[in-house]
């Protein structure tokens, strides 16, 4: 059997469509003998949209205090994540352009802040992900490939997050590429195959293609609520079906995925 120990795209009622805390959610991967968890709330205008075109820094405090949680809870190593939106044609995430003047008690700060860069510095890492694609429509596909690539290259972006469903064509070839170099992975989503069957196909052929590259993937439940933590039917089943190298699943074990993780980002501090 295909070993995936680790669920590394999960949500909390940060997300606000999500229903567990994170303590249900370290519970539930205890309990589901889950080594590492990642916890990638939405950073997203679909968690807290603009009011009158500005941005309150308070409405993203939940990113800001992560240092509290234990780095081992449970037996569960945890992670500080996002799963930040991708927001236009040249690869940008969400909050690249929102400046905050004042701080999470009101007050106006002695220099704004760049909303992307607050919220980065206390990440571990990101999943990019596409999920509101209007601003594609009529992009080429060399633009829409180069959206991905320029995802990829941001610092702390280490996966790019359920491409097979984002409905946003793209070359795969040249990504899996980009991917490969920069020691990036390619995220394989257990609630795509739940949630957008339309979509499997797609999402196997991305699995295939990576297995003949030799990329690497994460796997990530997407779980919106605690009882999806490390539950992975659809994703181990694919790719034992297309024999998917196990060598290449980022996510086999909690020590592989640190050891991709510092490579391509730095290892988090405490684990």
């Amino acid at each position: 059997m295909l070993h995936i120990a680790c669920d590394v795209h999960t949500h909390t009622i940060f997300s606000r469509h999500a229903y567990s805390t994170i303590e249900e959610n370290v519970r539930a991967a205890a309990e589901m003998r889950v080594e590492l968890l990642g916890s990638t709330d939405h950073f997203s205008a679909m968690v807290h949209p603009a009011i009158d075109g500005e941005y309150d820094l308070r409405d993203f405090q939940h990113f800001l205090n992560v240092h509290s949680w234990p780095r081992i809870w449970n037996g569960v190593r945890l992670l500080h994540g996002v799963e930040a939106d991708i927001v236009d044609v040249d690869g940008h995430l969400f909050g690249h352009d929102i400046v905050c003047g004042r701080d999470i008690t009101g007050r106006a700060l002695r220099r704004p802040i760049n909303l992307k860069e607050r919220v980065f510095d206390e990440c571990d890492y990101v999943i990019a992900s596409v999920h509101d694609r209007s601003w594609a429509e009529g992009a080429s596909l060399a633009q829409t490939t180069e959206c991905y690539v320029r995802a990829l290259e941001d610092p702390k972006v280490l996966i790019l997050g359920h491409t097979g469903r984002s409905g946003m064509p793209y070359d795969l070839g040249e990504v899996l590429t980009v991917a490969k170099e920069r020691g990036k992975l390619i995220e394989i989503n257990e609630a795509t195959f739940g949630d957008h069957p339309s979509a499997r196909q797609s999402c196997r052929r991305i699995a295939e293609r990576c297995a003949e590259m030799g990329v690497m993937i994460s796997t990530g439940t997407d779980a919106h609520i605690s009882y999806g933590i490390g539950r992975f039917d659809h994703v181990r089943s694919m790719l034992e079906e297309i024999r998917f190298p196990q060598k290449l699943v980022a996510t086999r074990d909690a020590q592989t995925f640190l050891d991709v993780l510092g490579h391509a980002i730095g290892r988090p501090d405490g684990l």
